[in-house]
C-alpha cells in the first residue's frame, strides 16, 4: 500500500484513449491518480464531471488527471463519451495498479461484506513521489480540494 512520501511503481496502463503508457510515462509532471468503483454509477459519474469540470484549471497548474477502475476499456470509452470526460480513464483489469495503491479492501453495503476498490485519490508530483493521499473519499467538493492540494503542494 502507498502512502504519502513513497515513489510510485512504473506500471503499465491501458487507456480509454487507446494509447499505451506507463505510470513513468507521466514523470515531470503533476498527476492526479483517483481510484473509483465502477463506470457509470452516480456517485463515480458525480465525480469523473467534477474533475472534468476542473480539468482546465488542473492543466493550467501542470497537471494530469487519471481514473483507474477494473472496468473494460470498452467500458471506460463508452462512460468518457457519454460523460463528456476529457481525460483517460486507465483499465486495471488484471488489479496490479490496485494492488499496488491498496485500494482494494473490505467494504460493507446493507450488511453484505465483500472486497472492492475504496475511492481514493493520490497527488503524485513530478518526481512520482505520493505527496497526498485521500482514501476513503467523500464526493462532494473532492475535486476542488485535490486541485487546492496541488495548488499548495506548488506553492512550497
Amino acid at each position: 500500500m502507498l502512502d504519502t512520501g513513497d515513489r510510485i511503481p512504473d506500471l503499465p496502463l491501458a487507456l480509454s484513449s487507446d494509447k499505451s503508457a506507463t505510470l513513468g510515462d507521466y514523470a515531470g509532471r503533476w498527476l492526479v491518480l483517483y481510484f473509483y468503483p465502477k463506470d457509470s454509477t452516480p456517485g463515480c459519474t458525480t465525480e469523473g464531471l467534477d474533475f472534468n469540470a476542473l480539468l482546465p484549471e488542473f492543466n493550467d497548474a501542470g497537471a494530469t488527471v487519471l481514473g483507474v477502475s477494473k472496468d473494460s476499456l470498452k467500458s471506460h470509452r463508452n462512460f468518457c463519451t457519454k460523460q463528456g470526460f476529457r481525460f483517460d480513464l486507465a483499465s486495471d483489469a488484471d488489479g496490479a495498479l490496485c494492488d499496488a495503491f491498496g485500494v482494494v479492501q473490505p467494504k460493507k453495503l446493507y450488511g453484505r461484506e465483500y472486497v472492492g476498490i475504496v475511492r481514493s485519490t493520490f497527488l503524485i508530483d513530478p518526481a512520482g513521489v505520493v505527496r497526498r493521499k485521500w482514501q476513503p473519499v467523500k464526493v462532494p467538493g473532492h475535486a476542488r480540494a485535490v486541485l487546492d492540494a496541488l495548488r499548495a503542494a506548488q506553492a512550497t
